[in-house]
């Protein structure tokens, strides 16, 4: 379903004029802000151990100094690398959305900028990742294609609730990681380029949100609220891939159960997801089968 070329109100502009000019004073260049030259110091974590999804756990106690270390790296390039993914499903959807917009609406400039931030986003992950000596994790093929079906049935609020499903889980962990002193320098430095310029991103997905739903019927809402929610599920519990074990010399089973088992980073995720589910509650997007997806995913 593509927007209509109306014109938004003036307070819809205002919040896109606002983000293309911020955009404008405070964006990175990845290429060069990030130190890619400087060999990986194996001396680091790849996330703040704390974020590891065996952290708390006897596994996790009885792994050397050196397997913590690799499985945070890991780690982290399996997060990076289910970010690119939601990433591409979640562009088209915006394009999509914007389609048949006017060029001139302020509106239709930021989504485009967005655009450009996540294109960028997306090379600064896989180079990050390459760098920590991880593959491409990929989340199953199952999964793969319930993405395809997303992009293609989700559309308007499915877009922009997309987004702070996938950025709000990542804002609260990187901004973890960007100020601890244990994870290796490039990949704070990626952190802090990626919270600096999604905070604008979240702040546009809330508003298109609550615009879309406005106009929303009551069974479109509760459609719309099982896709998003569908989706969470399936972004949450692909940010961790079983192959991270194995990357890590552990016993890929063995750490499975425990991490499916570990209280500590379902806390976590919780804790990480209250201001998103405050927010989906408040315009209406906790449906009942929804609550269920979320509960399953440990954000609620």
């Amino acid at each position: 379903m593509a927007s209509s070329t109306v014109r938004p109100d003036n307070q819809d502009d205002d919040v896109a004029e606002r983000l293309l000019r911020s955009a404008a004073k405070l964006s990175y260049d990845p290429a060069v802000e990030v130190d890619w030259d400087t060999p990986l110091d194996k001396g680091f974590h790849g996330q703040s151990p704390e974020w590891n999804s065996l952290y708390g756990t006897a596994y996790w106690n009885e792994m050397t100094e050196e397997q913590r270390k690799e499985l945070t790296r890991q780690e982290s390039a399996s997060v990076a690398s289910t970010g690119i993914w939601f990433e591409m499903i979640l562009q088209q959807m915006v394009l999509r959305d914007i389609y048949r917009m006017d060029h001139t609406d302020p509106r239709f400039q930021w989504a485009l900028t967005e655009i450009a931030d996540e294109c960028r986003h997306s090379i600064m992950f896989a180079r990050g990742s390459q760098k920590l000596g991880a593959p491409a994790y990929r989340p199953g093929r199952a999964v793969m294609e319930l993405g395809r079906v997303m992009k293609t049935v989700g559309f308007g609020e499915a877009a922009y609730a997309g987004i702070l499903v996938a950025e709000e889980v990542l804002d609260v962990m990187q901004r973890d990681w960007m100020r601890d002193e244990r994870v290796v320098p490039f990949v704070r430095t990626i952190n802090n380029i990626h919270v600096v310029e999604e905070s604008r991103h979240m702040k546009f997905a809330r508003d298109e949100t609550r615009r879309h739903l406005a106009r929303a019927s009551r069974p479109r809402r509760h459609f719309q609220s099982l896709v998003v929610a569908i989706a969470a599920y399936y972004i949450i519990t692909s940010l961790v891939s079983p192959e991270v074990y194995v990357r890590a010399g552990l016993d890929p089973e063995r750490a499975r159960r425990e991490a499916a088992a570990n209280e500590h980073y379902k806390a976590q995720l919780r804790a990480s997801c209250a201001g998103l589910m405050e927010f989906l509650s408040d315009v209406g997007m906790l449906t009942r089968p929804a609550v269920f997806f979320y509960k399953r995913a440990h954000l609620l």
